[in-house]
């Protein structure tokens, strides 16, 4: 399946651990280019593609935040829904 489903489709049928793990890939590749723009400021290419996956990034934290729950305290929401849930070492998703 292609992550733009999620980015598309709020109710795409990623799994939990699908969806954090794309959006982990995609903060390392994020912080990666950032490293490299250190560097190289003048690569046009690679700003272009920072910029792409800082968007991507936020709309799959955004798609999953609206699915599972904050996935920091910045988000702006009034459910505190982790705590309703199974903690991992009481049967929970790890």
């Amino acid at each position: 399946m292609h992550y733009n489903c999620v980015i598309n489709n709020p109710d795409c049928d990623l799994s939990q651990c699908e969806l954090m793990k794309k959006i982990q890939s995609y903060a390392f590749a994020i912080n990666d280019l950032a490293l490299y723009l250190n560097t190289h400021g003048d690569d046009e290419k690679a700003l272009a593609l920072h910029n792409q996956y800082a968007k991507e990034y936020r709309n799959m934290v955004d798609s999953y935040q609206r699915k599972y729950g904050p996935l920091s305290m910045f988000c702006p929401c009034n459910s505190w829904r982790w705590v309703a849930n199974p903690w991992p070492w009481e049967g929970g998703n790890d």
